[in-house]
């Protein structure tokens, strides 16, 4: 199985799902090692290492660091990446919706999404007086509601 070049795997949120982890299996491999380091602090808050530590890094175990790279790759594949896709999904479907009822340019309809998200599908005082004065109260009732059945009431995937 060859990767295509530019093709992005997403797995950082998974790393910073388990930064606690992450930081462990950091820790559990440099500790032993920092005994051995001769260094000193550069100006620019770096360090100088200032023995040979070759031998130190040729060949270590590396079971643990695998077996936390395995399991971020796993909860990519299996949690994220299919969220990320019924979201896109979700998001496709709404905007689709929205350009049927109205005339809205697709940052609006980013921005509608993002304010109807942040609660929980209505829209805030502050919202409808501001940002989108423009929409009738019959209008923003049809938006939560189509937006409440394509992003809340409903999976896709």
């Amino acid at each position: 199985m060859s990767l295509n070049k530019g093709v992005v795997f997403p797995i950082s949120s998974a790393i910073l799902e388990r930064i606690e982890q992450y930081r462990q299996v950091l820790v559990n491999y440099s500790k032993p090692r920092l005994p051995f380091i001769e260094w000193q602090p550069t100006p620019k808050n770096n360090v100088d290492v200032l023995n040979d530590t070759l031998d130190l890094y040729r060949f270590f175990d590396a079971t643990q660091q695998t077996e936390f790279l395995y399991e971020c790759v796993e909860h990519t594949v299996e949690v994220s990446l299919p969220e990320e896709v019924n979201y896109l999904i979700n998001q496709d479907v709404f905007v689709t919706k929205i350009n049927n009822m109205l005339d809205m340019p697709n940052t609006l309809i980013d921005l509608l999404i993002r304010f109807l998200q942040q609660n929980n599908g209505k829209l805030s005082k502050r919202a409808k007086e501001k940002e989108f004065s423009a929409l009738k109260p019959a209008e923003i009732i049809l938006i939560e509601r189509i937006y409440s059945e394509v992003f809340i009431k409903k999976s896709i995937i």
